[in-house]
């Protein structure tokens, strides 16, 4: 561990490997060469595994960490042999980051599976090597060649709902992972910051549910420590690191990374914690996240979690934050937009609008982390999400209609909303025949989860922009917050067809039965415009 490690040690080490990346940082081999003698003694371990995402036509991030300060060495190949490969020296794991690591792989071919594999050189003595792991991905095609699948979900151990081996662990990601999509939206709620685990939980039938318990998940968290062994203990799961080596995340965060219902500003009355200042805790929690996501970190921003991915002709996603820009909650019935209407945030709305407007992609998928039909409180009289229950828009619905005027100004068509947040899984259809506020097009939004956590619903609806509901799937009245024992566990899966342009959306169970289908047409001016 670093500290074990001298400070004019650790310097020297990492000063002669970052010399080394600066000389050769990539290197093409036309066959895989023989590997030096590499001592095997103490090598550093990999125990999180490797994991990919944001993936494009050309470009992914790959993903580690180590179990010490160590340099990664990352190796790419369209072939699964390596027999021709691409070495890359990426950054190091230092106690800085949490001991992860990441790189940005560039100059992938499009449309092409993509094998890799990691190990990390120990900074003490770079002789000493941690064993590979391998791990696949698919590039985005550039033409219209084959279709493009994705799935979504969201809610990963929540309300006491941990790792229990006798249940199989979190075995929606092994669900997921056998339904092979090009890569899957965490929808938020990666983590569950602000509740506690138990050893043991007696369910309604007297059986017992026995989870793993770490230190870091025995308290909510409040150190930056705390916030990264919520992630590490995700990592426990063999299901999840399985997935991680083979399916791409494009990873968005919601409330309980950091804790229920959070806004910016807002000062906490709950004794369990000593730092009452939410914005600590959030910035600390933005770091756990930002080290332990793949996601791609744009360095003039480097905290920012909104943002886009170009997944080839038939599709561009909208990852967008609902949470770290917004207003206060509160009654949500401002009549004008103001800081306190804040949903998005000027600055996001304005960047979200911008890219909807120059996509050439058939479909705009918004990957949203809070559904914007249904109603979330925050209290009697206090609102979590853009509902508010009634009329015109106000409050933050003013953003929400804002954008959908925006869409129907410009002619922007094809856009569907997918998000969590909720747990339970619903369909929902918006027209303005149906609504209150008229001046949009019609459009869809998908909700699904949870995906390890506990199941609620239905929500109440809000009429603003007129849902209609066409499918849902929930716990029975009465049983809200049945674990996943009980099966209420849901995903969504979208397979985009390139002959054809038509959208299909599913939503599926824990054990993948398909329990809704719907075909959605594409709006012709669209294509290729």
């Amino acid at each position: 561990m670093a500290n074990l490690l001298s400070r004019r040690r650790f310097l020297r080490a990492s000063s002669a490997v970052a010399a080394a990346a600066l000389a050769a940082s990539t290197v093409r081999c036309r066959r895989a060469p023989q590997a030096p003698a590499i001592l095997t003694s103490g090598r550093p371990l990999m125990e999180q595994g490797i994991a990919s995402g944001d993936v494009t036509a050309t470009s992914a991030i790959i993903w580690s960490r180590c179990d010490r300060p160590a340099q990664m060495l990352v190796e790419w190949s369209t072939t699964e042999s390596f027999a021709e490969l691409t070495r890359i020296v990426g950054p190091a794991a230092v106690p800085q980051t949490g001991l992860t690591a990441r790189l940005d792989l560039r100059g992938l071919p499009p449309g092409q599976r993509i094998f890799y594999r990691v190990r990390f050189l120990d900074l003490a003595d770079t002789r000493i090597e941690s064993v590979p792991l391998t791990g696949t991905f698919r590039t985005a095609p550039l033409s219209i060649g084959r279709n493009v699948r994705f799935a979504w979900s969201g809610d990963t151990v929540g309300q006491g709902w941990g790792i229990n081996p006798e249940f199989g662990g979190l075995r929606m990601y092994r669900t997921i992972r056998d339904k092979a999509p090009d890569f899957f939206i965490h929808s938020g709620d990666t983590i569950y910051a602000d509740i506690p685990l138990y050893e043991r939980v007696t369910l309604d039938d007297g059986t017992i549910w026995r989870n793993i318990v770490t230190p870091a998940k025995s308290n909510v968290a409040q150190t930056l420590d705390e916030f990264r062994g919520n992630y590490l203990y995700n990592l426990l799961d063999d299901n999840l690191r399985l997935f991680n080596a083979s399916i791409p995340t494009v990873a968005q965060w919601d409330d309980h990374e950091v804790r229920n219902n959070w806004y910016p500003g807002q000062v906490l009355n709950d004794l369990r914690y000593q730092e009452r200042n939410v914005d600590v805790l959030a910035a600390r929690a933005r770091q756990a996240f930002l080290e332990h996501m793949p996601n791609r970190i744009d360095p003039a921003d480097p905290t920012r979690i909104y943002r886009s991915l170009a997944f080839g002709p038939l599709l561009d996603v909208f990852v967008i934050d609902q949470r770290s820009y917004r207003g206060p909650n509160s009654n949500n019935r401002q009549p004008v937009m103001s800081p306190a209407t804040d949903f998005l945030g000027q600055r996001q709305l304005q960047w979200l609008k911008d890219g909807l407007a120059k996509s050439t992609a058939l479909w705009k998928v918004i990957a949203a982390d809070m559904p914007l039909g249904l109603i979330c409180r925050d209290g009697p009289e206090t609102f979590e999400n853009a509902a508010n229950g009634d009329g015109p828009p106000l409050g933050r619905e003013l953003e929400m209609a804002d954008l959908l005027s925006f869409l129907k100004a410009r002619r922007i068509r094809n856009v569907v909303f997918v998000t969590a947040d909720v747990h339970y899984a619903t369909s929902l259809h918006f027209h303005p025949d149906r609504a209150v506020f008229k001046d949009f097009d019609p459009f869809w939004e998908f909700v699904s989860g949870p995906m390890h956590a506990g199941s609620y619903g239905p929500a109440e609806l809000d009429p603003t922009f007129g849902p209609q509901v066409l499918f849902k799937a929930h716990p029975p009245a009465g049983r809200g917050g049945a674990g996943p024992a009980e099966g209420y566990q849901y995903f969504g899966l979208v397979e985009i067809d390139a002959a054809s342009g038509v959208m299909t959306v599913r939503q599926h169970d824990l054990a993948g039965l398909e329990l809704y289908r719907i075909d959605i047409q594409p709006v012709r001016p669209a294509w290729g415009a």
